[in-house]
């Protein structure tokens, strides 16, 4: 990888800016162990907000049937 793809691919995946120069600097020096272990940082943040907009998306999935169950019982449904 150069170092272009791994900046755009840091960019795609929301790496914050501060972050990104560091691992690129890593990647720069050939320190590949000290930018593997920021990358795996980089994956558990973003694992995190996976989680939190799941979290997310349940709740509207909830409100969701809780609105259509509303709905049938006011047009005469069960």
């Amino acid at each position: 990888m150069d170092r272009k793809k791994l900046k755009q691919c840091l960019s795609d995946i929301g790496c914050k800016e501060d972050a990104s120069e560091y691992i690129l600097r890593r990647f720069e020096s050939g320190s590949m162990e000290d930018m593997f272990q920021l990358l795996k940082r980089e994956r558990c943040r973003i694992m995190d907000e996976y989680h939190e907009c799941g979290k997310k998306l349940d709740c509207m999935d909830f409100i969701l049937r809780e609105c259509e169950k509303e709905i049938k019982i006011k047009n005469g449904g069960v």
